[in-house]
């Protein structure tokens, strides 16, 4: 477990001709709804892109890389071969929708660790373009909160440890390898007294 979430980074470059299949996808959707869910209201629904013209569509409403302002994407031949859509159905919320969006980071942290398993990739994507839910016949009961792009990787992403006042902002080198700092475990725990009568 310990190797499978240390490989499982975020990727952003794919062989974009390893097609991705349905039932595959499937399967990653059935281990998000096997998460935890605030009381257990289960407010997330699921779409499944493998379709390369439509991925090809969806890909122009899709910010990447914030940190790498000079990067727009990938290129083609690098995209992503496959997509889950995120939807918050609000008629299925039992609590805020604050509340629905931890409920969305188990959901696809299992989708991530499944796909990662067998060898696929993936990055998570808030950072959406409103045209990306016109390309849709979309309910109003339903709307777009996350896009998870898949494919296997194409690219090589290593952790580097860092120091607890070092910069968090990841890079990539002369190579094309993705660097991402991780604060050490150390500069994670925290010890607190208790508070005295």
């Amino acid at each position: 477990m310990k190797k499978l979430v240390e490989v499982t980074r975020t990727y952003r470059k794919f062989y974009q001709d390893h097609r991705i299949q349905g039932e595959f996808l499937h399967d990653l959707v059935n281990l998000a709804r096997l998460g935890g869910s605030a009381r257990n209201s289960q407010p997330w629904q699921y779409m499944v892109v493998n379709d390369p013209e439509v991925c090809e569509k969806i890909f122009p409403f899709l910010g990447w890389a914030g940190y790498l302002a000079d990067w727009k994407g990938p290129v083609p031949g690098e995209r992503p071969a496959a997509y889950i859509i995120c939807l918050l159905n609000k008629e299925r919320l039992a609590g805020s929708e604050a509340e629905a969006q931890f409920d969305l980071g188990i959901a696809t942290q299992n989708i991530l660790l499944g796909a990662m398993q067998c060898g696929i990739g993936g990055c998570r994507i808030a950072s959406i373009g409103a045209g990306l839910s016109r390309l849709f016949d979309i309910p109003v009961r339903l709307t777009i909160s996350l896009v998870i792009a898949l494919g296997k990787p194409r690219e090589t992403v290593v952790i580097e440890e860092c120091s607890n006042n070092s910069t968090v902002r990841y890079w990539r080198d002369e190579e094309g390898v993705h660097h991402v700092p991780k604060r050490t475990l150390a500069s994670c725990l925290v010890e607190l007294p208790l508070v005295k009568p």
